[in-house]
């Protein structure tokens, strides 16, 4: 490739992936990470907007990206070519994640080699991390805490053991076992499949340390996980953080994991979090909600939707609002409450959508989604088969949100849209729902 050659990595979760990744940030060269098997369509719209010098794909799927000549092949990884040069790259830029969501998205987040080296030594730090870990990493290399894993493990020298295969395989468990993982990084859907296979009656010496991420885990099967842990002498770890913030940006003590089960915790080491309220003004008394921000060496440099913005420099300058709403308690653990923007105002009073889902899951079982229909209508979207309890969700809302029963609507699904990494894609469902209302 050169140096500074700006190239789409669709990976997969093998250690092709991570070589392809890892040697090209090594290399000065800039990657964006991507599925390998997200929709062809989606990859072509970002080729055309980003036009970049290559396309590097696993040899499995290379048949289908036939139309670009190939260079090389290594690692289990074809190298091919896409345009003559690339575009001008910001000297800095050492490589780009999706946003949340469709990877289909044009929006990218930028990140700094200064924020590689943060996010690395923030994480090894927090979790204690040593050259005889032996993490398994079943987080997508294209998800900012997947990759964040390599970041961190790789600081101290340490073992990764990365596999694509489903958790609910007998390969996965085998692999987990002989290679003697030591610790485990999942969101909150991959302790649902552990808790499925009921891992607390396995026989795992070897592991040590479980973490969890990627959203807001249901306080049952977190305390859980929580009691287990503590009951067997392991550690339980909750962290918060985002794609802007190189992944991980608040992590809860696991001497706190029971006791205060459900919160984020403490800032990581060399960064700050603070409140602040509709004003901007900075919240110092505990218990009060207001939106939390949050400033280190690993808040990204901006976003990208255009070749144009690879040249920008720093827009962030270190600090970020995160768009989630939170208090902090008397020890200075905070709790996050809810996203800014997930609210809806039928009737004229504000609804917060995350408060509903809450109420929802404390009555049924199953997957729980809660939409806005231009301000207008509550969309209750379950999983959960028992349609006898759509009265009882009905009156726990009405009741409690003091809304009138037409504002609120509720339907069952066979299967809630989700990422890849297991976050609800709210935009997808809210999508279907108004081509329903529309037919």
């Amino acid at each position: 490739m050169g140096e500074r050659a700006f190239y789409f990595l669709l990976t997969e979760n093998n250690v092709g992936g991570i070589a392809w990744a890892i040697g090209g940030l090594l290399s000065h060269n800039v990657p964006l990470l991507l599925n390998a098997h997200q929709e062809g369509d989606l990859i072509a719209n970002l080729l055309r907007r980003y036009k970049p010098e290559y396309i590097v794909v696993p040899v499995s799927v290379a048949e289908k990206w036939s139309a670009f000549p190939t260079i090389s092949e290594a690692e289990g990884y074809v190298l091919k070519r896409v345009m003559p040069t690339s575009p001008e790259l910001f000297p800095e830029l050492s490589h780009l994640l999706p946003t949340s969501g469709s990877t289909g998205s044009p929006k990218l987040v930028r990140h700094s080699y200064a924020n590689v080296e943060a996010a690395a030594l923030n994480i090894s730090t927090f979790f204690g991390l040593t050259k005889d870990d032996r993490p398994l990493m079943v987080l997508p290399l294209y998800y900012t805490m997947g990759l964040s894993m390599v970041f961190s493990h790789f600081k101290v020298g340490a073992t990764l053991l990365i596999t694509g295969e489903n958790m609910t395989s007998p390969t996965f468990w085998k692999f987990l076992k002989e290679q003697e993982a030591t610790s485990f990084t999942g969101v909150p859907f991959s302790f649902k499949v552990l808790d499925m296979m009921r891992v607390y009656r396995m026989k795992l010496p070897a592991l040590k340390l479980l973490t969890q991420g990627g959203g807001k885990m249901e306080r049952e099967l977190n305390l859980k996980f929580a009691q287990w842990c503590q009951d067997t002498g392991r550690e339980w770890i909750a962290t918060y953080g985002q794609s802007e913030g190189t992944a991980r940006m608040a992590y809860l003590p696991s001497k706190w994991a029971v006791e205060k089960a459900g919160s984020i915790g403490v800032a990581v080491p060399n960064g700050r979090l603070w409140l602040i309220d509709e004003e901007g003004r900075e919240i110092t008394q505990p218990n009060v909600e207001g939106e939390m921000c949050y400033a280190g060496k690993n808040v990204t440099l901006g976003y990208a939707t255009s070749p144009e913005d690879l040249t920008l420099g720093d827009c962030r300058h270190g600090q970020m609002a995160t768009g989630d709403l939170a208090y902090r308690d008397d020890d200075g653990c905070y709790y996050i409450t809810g996203r800014k923007g997930r609210f809806i105002k039928p009737f004229g009073k504000r609804v917060g959508l995350d408060e509903c889902e809450q109420i929802v899951t404390r009555i049924v079982e199953g997957d729980c989604a809660c939409v806005g229909d231009k301000d207008e209508n509550l969309w209750v979207i379950i999983t959960a088969p028992d349609l006898e309890k759509k009265k009882e969700i009905m009156d726990a809302l009405v009741a409690t949100l003091l809304l009138p029963a037409t504002a609120v609507h509720i339907k069952a699904v066979a299967e809630i849209p989700k990422s890849t990494a297991g976050k609800i894609l709210y935009h997808n469902l809210l999508e279907e729902i108004r081509k329903e209302i529309e037919e």
